[in-house]
């Protein structure tokens, strides 16, 4: 849309430019002033402020003047009409989109709130993105929301206030991540989350270890150090080199990349006879073979025996290539 004022806009900046510049070099030739006085005459010319002038004209310099003063107020009117324009339009634009992207937010139920667009921030919304989950981002940064394409739904305001979490719809959200660099924000967000939505997850960026154990008394269901994590990660690459590059290779990049899936017993038992792992025979006829088992306690069992029973809210976690997890999605119907 704003592409169309552009060349508006180029054209009133080259005809104003213009007539400054014939004023400037007409006044020199003309009327014998020198450069200081030649410009100071069009500024007055130009912008009718009804000053003096500077010494008695003679009538070829009356003459140009007239010119000056008629050319001057009409392209000084377009620059200022075509200016005006494009403030009113983009002021205009952002309200409308704005008045949009709140509607839309208003009708989210169970999405992710990520409060702060920095680089955790904007990590954790492209896998969003990628897996195709609905989420509202908050940041107090202008320019930076500026930047969000058409797509990304967003709340401009500062994530420590319950209204702009409010905004956000956090009493129907699912999930908050704070990725905020100071831990003492990231602790306060979790507070007010917390009492506004007493079901929330959430997820808490950590800078320091002793704010893991304050996150959490204060809400958090999960803490994350990524300077911890990088560093870890960077180590292991050094003692167990191979295995690191097998687990890079587990593509977690959106939902037709990946190898990875998680399955809730409640969500496959409906309407059939299933009592142990044995029972789904996922291997036969998905391809994929089952790794890991949560119990409904939260307690994780790796590599499930076949016989394992399998408990009301527990999970399977299935290892598969994409078109095995693909088939599997399809089987359980998880897509």
């Amino acid at each position: 849309m704003f592409k169309l004022f552009r060349p508006r806009l180029f054209i009133a900046i080259i005809l104003l430019l213009a007539v400054f510049a014939s004023g400037i070099v007409g006044y020199k030739i003309i009327a014998g002033y020198s450069w200081v006085e030649a410009a100071y005459m069009t500024v007055i010319t130009i912008s009718t402020v009804g000053f003096s002038e500077i010494r008695p004209t003679d009538e070829p310099t009356k003459i140009f003047t007239i010119i000056l003063i008629l050319s001057g107020l009409f392209i000084l009117g377009f620059a200022v009409s075509v200016v005006t324009e494009y403030l009113l339009a983009r002021s205009t634009f952002h309200n409308v989109k704005y008045r949009r992207m709140k509607k839309k937010i208003d009708t989210l139920k169970g999405h992710i709130i990520i409060c702060g667009y920095g680089r955790n921030g904007k990590q954790a919304a492209e896998k969003l993105k990628a897996y195709k989950k609905p989420f509202v981002i908050i940041e107090k940064d202008e320019e930076v929301a500026n930047s969000f394409d058409e797509e990304t739904l967003y709340i401009l305001g500062n994530a420590n206030e319950d209204e702009t979490l409010s905004k956000a719809g956090i009493e129907q959200a699912d999930c908050l991540i704070t990725a905020l660099p100071e831990d003492a924000d990231n602790l306060f967000i979790v507070l007010s989350a917390r009492q506004l939505n007493k079901n929330l997850k959430i997820i808490s960026r950590a800078s320091d270890e002793t704010s893991l154990k304050k996150l959490k008394l204060a809400g958090a269901d999960k803490t994350v150090m990524p300077d911890k994590i990088g560093g870890d990660h960077m180590a292991s690459m050094v003692v167990l080199p191979d295995l690191v590059d097998f687990m890079d290779t587990l593509a977690f990049e959106g939902q037709s990349k990946i190898n990875l899936e998680e399955i809730s017993i409640d969500d496959i038992s409906k309407g059939q006879q299933i009592k142990s792992i044995l029972d789904l025979d996922i291997r036969k006829r998905t391809g994929c073979n089952v790794i890991g088992y949560k119990k409904p306690n939260g307690e994780y069992i790796i590599n499930p025996e076949s016989t394992l029973l399998l408990e009301p809210n527990s999970k399977i976690i299935v290892l598969g290539r994409p078109e095995q997890i693909h088939k599997l999605n399809e089987l359980f119907r998880l897509v």
